[in-house]
């Protein structure tokens, strides 16, 4: 019996690259939202049923596993209902809208200005010199507006000597994290959320751990100023990057991630 040979075309091409693609986004998310075990044993579980139904072709143990399925699509949405709520959110954003306009038109993406973050990397110097406690939140595309309610709004120009008053020692908002978005505090003393990865080194006290959740549920970027060791740390898409120098926190800042 002759075989059947199908000949790849554009559209077969293009099915496969979104396909992967959309795999490569998912294990993304669920790497930086601490869900990756989860992925990995349903990607485990849709190739046993791939096997057990279509090659192997059982019909007993192939009927329970398409039933499995047809529940399990419902169990993956309870199981990542934040991850997807996150996603549309991004996705419909209007930071995340003039970025896909730009990419459309063929605009390159344009770098944060120095001018804008040195009031930031010099207020986070002069804490770190005085091992003041801080944690600065860097709003991208993803809007954080419902952290910001947690807090009180202040709404002023990014300034210096005004983010190092927040976090003075005795201020009443010090222990709380300061939002920056479109170029302004929009908050102070607000809630984040808090990460329950096991892997986060255990020197690393609670604000590193607010850092490291809020980067995990958001595309934030996240400062930190241990009030321990005056250590300097960015905790961004899940991942820590710790004892940045003062050159180094101020590439992260301007780059455009």
């Amino acid at each position: 019996m002759p075989f059947d040979i199908h000949i790849l075309t554009l559209k077969d091409i293009l099915d496969i690259l979104l396909v992967a693609f959309l795999l490569y986004k998912t294990y993304k998310l669920m790497k930086s939202s601490g869900s990756i075990n989860i992925f990995t044993g349903i990607l485990v579980f849709i190739i046993i049923w791939v096997i057990v139904s279509q090659v192997l072709q059982m019909r007993l143990l192939g009927s329970i596993f398409d039933k499995l399925v047809s529940v399990g699509v419902i169990a993956i949405i309870v199981l990542f209902q934040e991850e997807i709520r996150r996603f549309l959110l991004t996705l419909g954003s209007r930071h995340h809208s003039s970025s896909w306009l730009r990419f459309l038109r063929g605009n390159k993406k344009t770098e944060t200005n120095k001018e804008d973050i040195m009031p930031i990397v010099m207020a986070c110097l002069s804490m770190s010199k005085g091992k003041v406690g801080a944690l600065i939140v860097m709003e991208k595309n993803f809007p954080l507006d419902d952290i910001v309610r947690t807090g009180d709004v202040i709404d002023a120009n990014v300034n210096q000597r005004l983010i190092e008053n927040i976090f003075f020692k005795n201020s009443p908002l010090h222990d709380g994290a300061m939002i920056i978005s479109n170029k302004r505090i929009k908050a102070a003393g607000c809630i984040l959320p808090v990460s329950h990865n096991l892997d986060i080194p255990k020197e690393l006290g609670l604000r590193h751990r607010a850092a490291l959740g809020i980067s995990q549920e958001t595309d934030a970027m996240a400062i930190i100023v241990s009030e321990e060791t005056g250590g300097i740390s960015i905790a961004y898409h899940g991942q820590f990057y710790l004892k940045l120098s003062a050159e180094e926190l101020e590439r992260m800042l301007t780059a455009d991630n």
